[in-house]
């Protein structure tokens, strides 16, 4: 007698490091995505639109076998209401979680699998969140872990070794200021809801789920906020550097 093809995994992602609220959800009805608006609002909206997903995708919490949520890089307070929403659920379901690259779901976002991507995401302040990727056959290999850089950096790093493609907000952000050279571009602030499930599924094909108390975001500032003398001596330091 054959054996029974295994289930396919039930997961519920989400993502609010970014301006757009992402969700998306595997079931016994097929995938269900939704995005919406996220920011300020994400936290009154996530919970609420997560029941709604998962109802269309024919499932209920307790019928999930993960939670995956974007850790990071991206928004402070995006993170920690993704992380605390994963978490949560996660404890009260006795279900692992899956911290998901925010960065890489915009690589999988991306029409690129004949080479390296990058993904370069403004980080304001003259900052930029990057990493760079490898498509490979299970989904994406990390060739640089996402980091934090200042323009200058980034620039030497390209200047040295430029990119065959870039996708990310800092397309757009700084296209005048990032040494882009003959890179395929592609300006966004996220991808589809749909690139945040794969990724996740690729995430739990490769045994990357972990218990509830290890969820933790992806922080990649060492402090998120500055006090006021700080804020006006970089400000200071902008304008030497504007009129030099």
């Amino acid at each position: 007698m054959s054996s029974a093809p295994p289930r396919s995994p039930a997961l519920l992602a989400f993502d609010t490091s970014t301006e757009q609220l992402l969700i998306a959800a595997t079931g016994p009805a097929g995938d269900v995505t939704w995005a919406g608006p996220g920011g300020a609002v994400a936290s009154a909206q996530l919970v609420p639109r997560l029941t709604a997903v998962l109802a269309q995708a024919g499932l209920a919490l307790a019928d999930l076998d993960a939670i995956a949520f974007g850790a990071g890089p991206g928004a402070f307070t995006g993170l920690r209401t993704a992380c605390a929403v994963a978490q949560g659920l996660a404890f009260g379901l006795a279900k692992p979680v899956l911290p998901l690259d925010s960065l890489q779901r915009l690589a999988e976002g991306s029409p690129w699998r004949d080479g390296p991507v990058w993904v370069a995401m403004d980080a304001r302040m003259d900052e930029v969140y990057a990493a760079e990727y490898q498509p490979v056959a299970e989904g994406w290999r990390v060739l640089r872990a996402p980091a934090l850089y200042t323009l200058a950096a980034l620039a030497g790093l390209w200047t040295a070794a430029p990119p065959r493609a870039v996708a990310g907000s800092a397309v757009a952000a700084f296209r005048e200021r990032l040494p882009w050279r003959d890179a395929d571009l592609l300006s966004t602030e996220t991808a589809p809801a749909a690139a945040l499930l794969r990724v996740a599924s690729q995430a739990w094909a490769a045994g990357l789920a972990l218990p509830a108390e290890q969820a933790l975001p992806l922080y990649l500032r060492d402090k998120v906020a500055q006090t006021t003398a700080e804020r006006q001596a970089r400000a200071q330091a902008l304008a030497v550097q504007a009129a030099a």
